[in-house]
């Protein structure tokens, strides 16, 4: 923009009207900085989730433990698949396992699991 156009055609800071046009701190949000540091790793839990088959194994699992076995049927995927998505739901603590002779049956690890499958899905109710 030319510098001889009035102000609100130029925009803010070259058009970008997003940022502030002088840098300022709002009241009270240093309180926020630490907040900041309590959400590292949440993003971790979201793209563990963000795949569709480990979805549904959470889903599964939310009504009853199951083998691997069981879950490579229902959800019609490799027996080494579905190993490898509950390798990685035990790594972010999301599903625990105890064994009963050579079976090994899953089940969620705590009820903080199940509340998110809970809040997920009324969540997505809401948008039909």
């Amino acid at each position: 923009m030319r510098e001889d156009e009035p102000e609100d055609a130029r925009g803010t800071l070259g058009g970008n009207d997003d940022v502030c046009e002088t840098f300022c701190t709002s009241k009270g949000i240093e309180e926020l900085r630490d907040k900041v540091l309590g959400a590292a790793g949440l993003s971790e839990i979201f793209k563990v989730l963000g795949d569709e088959s480990r979805t549904k194994i959470l889903y599964l699992l939310a009504h009853r433990e199951l083998c691997v076995c069981d879950l490579a049927s229902l959800l019609d995927i490799s027996l080494p698949a579905v190993s490898h998505h509950l390798r990685l739901l035990k790594a972010m603590r999301l599903v625990k396992y105890r064994r009963e002779g050579k079976t090994v049956y899953y089940s969620l690890d705590d009820p903080h699991v199940l509340n998110l499958i809970r809040e997920a899905q009324a969540h997505f109710a809401e948008g039909r």
